[in-house]
């Protein structure tokens, strides 16, 4: 891993956790959802760009999904 990886992941974790957070507190699935994913995302995903692509479509998946639970 070099160093624009791990910093893009530690920017991703960081959006993920207050995603989870909020989505916990105010029982929300889709929030939850994509913080766990920008928490697990990293992880599998070696190319820069595509991580930065992905991480980007999670962060702005709940402005756009909305699911009434």
């Amino acid at each position: 891993m070099d160093t624009t990886a791990i910093t893009i992941s530690v920017f991703a974790g960081i959006v993920g956790c207050a995603y989870f957070i909020y989505g916990k507190k105010q029982q929300k699935l889709i929030p939850l959802v994509s913080g766990v994913g920008l928490f697990v995302v990293p992880y599998f995903i070696d190319s820069n760009v595509v991580l930065i692509a992905a991480c980007v479509a999670l962060a702005i998946a709940p402005f756009f999904i909305h699911i009434d639970l």
